[in-house]
């Protein structure tokens, strides 16, 4: 008897260690799939990968060099893109913000002058105000600027971020999203992982990442 529960034991911790393996990532632990997926941004065969984040959360700030690193090392197979949480209207001031250089198609060359912003020099881009001195101190002209942030496009753009997380049922950042269904989180893996430090969680989430980038191919 007391080999059968030490027998069963040893399979119990194999398959919670099976469980936990960002190589090979289980459904509903280290990720979990969209009941309803959602359409994608077909680009040359590429693989979608979405990241829904904030400006202002220090976990998006954590993942951001590995998660960039990790897209640029992919960059001949995914889609990599940065979608902003939105409230959905003008007051909510880092979308607004996020919005608007994606319209000046500055999102992307700008991303990380407003990172250091929030996260190395702690300025609170929560005002128009703060946000207009922001994009002057880093070289946007004023009237282009204001004609973008003004405008009924921005406007738009802001309330179909909010119903973009809404469909894809993010409420909480960074949320990667991979061929418009699986769905991770640097969060989920470092609960299925609770050994690993911080940054070993981080590398983790990238491996994940990748299974399911090749599990979309099949």
């Amino acid at each position: 008897m007391r080999r059968l529960v030490l027998t069963l034991t040893l399979a119990a911790l194999a398959a919670g260690h099976a469980i936990a393996s960002p190589s090979n990532p289980v459904n509903g632990v280290e990720y979990h799939t969209l009941v309803q997926p959602q359409p994608t941004q077909k680009v040359d065969g590429k693989v979608e990968v979405i990241e829904f984040f904030m400006y202002h959360c220090p976990a998006c700030y954590a993942v951001d060099a590995p998660l960039t690193a990790w897209a640029k090392q992919h960059e001949g197979k995914v889609n990599f893109r940065r979608i902003h949480l939105s409230g959905g209207d003008m007051r909510d001031f880092e979308a607004h913000l996020y919005a608007t250089l994606e319209a000046l198609q500055l999102q992307d060359a700008l991303y990380g002058k407003v990172l250091q912003a929030w996260h190395q020099e702690h300025r609170r881009l929560r005002s128009d105000e703060e946000n207009l001195n922001w994009a002057l101190r880093n070289g946007i002209d004023k009237e282009k600027f204001l004609s973008a942030y003004n405008s009924f496009g921005v406007s738009m753009r802001l309330k179909s971020l909010a119903r973009m997380a809404e469909q894809y049922g993010v409420n909480s950042t960074p949320t990667i999203v991979v061929n418009g269904k699986y769905v991770t989180e640097p969060s989920m893996v470092a609960q299925a992982n609770p050994n690993l430090q911080r940054d070993e969680a981080l590398a983790a989430t990238m491996q994940v990442l990748d299974v399911l980038v090749a599990r979309s191919n099949q």
